[in-house]
C-alpha cells in the first residue's frame, strides 16, 4: 500500500480502525486528521477551509474530488444533510459550510452516537458563503448512529 493509499484509507475509516492495519508513520496521522473533500469547480470551499486553519492553528489537507457522493457516503453522510464539502476534523466529519464555534463545542464534548455535523446546502451568511449582508437562518445538524438531532441553530 503506497503513502496516499495509506492516507485515504485512515481518513476515510476514520482514523484508529485502518491505522491498525497500518505500519510506522500512518499511525501517526490517524492522532486526528484535518482533510477536507472538494469538487474542484466550488470555491466557496477554500474560503471556510482557510477559517478552520486558522481557528485550529493546523493545515487542512484539501483533496480535489470529483466523486463527492462517494466521499459523503463513505463518510455516513445522510442525503438530506449533504452540501458542498466533507471534513474530516479530528475523527469527525463535518458537512458543509458549519460555524467553528460548533465544531469546536462537538470536539470538546465528543458525545456518544456522533459521527459529524452538517449545514445542508449552502445558506447565505454560514462560514465562507458571506456576500453582502444578506443572511438566511440555517440548523447544523448532529448525525450519527443514533440519528438526526439539530445542534445549533444560527441566523
Amino acid at each position: 500500500m503506497d503513502r496516499i493509499d495509506r492516507r485515504f484509507a485512515l481518513t476515510m475509516l476514520g482514523g484508529t480502525a485502518a491505522a491498525a492495519l497500518l505500519p510506522g508513520a500512518a499511525l501517526a496521522a490517524a492522532a486526528g486528521p484535518f482533510t477536507m473533500w472538494r469538487d474542484p469547480g466550488c470555491g466557496c470551499c477554500l474560503d471556510w477551509a482557510k477559517r478552520v486553519e486558522a481557528a485550529f492553528g493546523r493545515r487542512l489537507a484539501v483533496v480535489e474530488a470529483r466523486d463527492m457522493a462517494a466521499i459523503k457516503r463513505a463518510r455516513g453522510v445522510p442525503e438530506a444533510l449533504r452540501s458542498c464539502h466533507t471534513a474530516l476534523i479530528n475523527g469527525f466529519t463535518i458537512e458543509g459550510h458549519v460555524p467553528l464555534a460548533d465544531i469546536k463545542r462537538l470536539l470538546a464534548a465528543a458525545p456518544a452516537g456522533i459521527r459529524g455535523l452538517a449545514v445542508p446546502g449552502m445558506p447565505m451568511g454560514a462560514p465562507g458563503m458571506e456576500h453582502g449582508n444578506h443572511r438566511e437562518p440555517y440548523k447544523v445538524f448532529a448525525f450519527g448512529p443514533s440519528g438526526r438531532s439539530v445542534f445549533a441553530s444560527h441566523g
